[in-house]
């Protein structure tokens, strides 16, 4: 049985002994997609810099506000600009005397105990 292919960027013709089929391609799909997407990066990512905020080391405050700082909304990185940022994500204790909460590794810590609230909120993201 011979298979006779033909591929464009807008679709494709499959035709067999049987007969013939056409697939073809939306083009607004992939923008539409794209579109979904950032929005869902977007709420992520305003999401974590939200929920990490109570448990970042906390002194002047500059620490958290480098967070907001430091991140593109949409881009699926947070960073925390401030040149300490990673001493103090690393090699301190996960609690401080004036708040337990705040500490090292806050968005792992963060991450254990809301990952799944996050990622519902995603979902539901349109």
């Amino acid at each position: 049985m011979a298979l006779d292919k033909i591929t464009t960027p807008r679709g494709s013709v499959v035709q067999t002994g049987h007969g013939s089929a056409r697939l073809e391609w939306d083009p607004s799909f992939a923008a539409r997609q794209n579109e979904q997407f950032s929005r869902k990066q977007k709420f992520v990512d305003s999401e974590v810099l939200r929920r990490c905020s109570p448990r970042v080391p906390f002194d002047t405050g500059m620490l958290e506000k480098s967070g907001k700082l430091g991140t593109v909304i949409g881009s699926g990185e947070v960073d925390y600009a401030a040149p300490y940022a990673a001493a103090q994500y690393y090699n301190t204790s996960e609690s401080r005397s004036y708040d337990p909460n705040r500490g090292s590794q806050w968005f792992e810590r963060m991450k254990a105990s809301e990952k799944e609230e996050i990622l519902d909120g995603a979902e539901k993201v349109e």
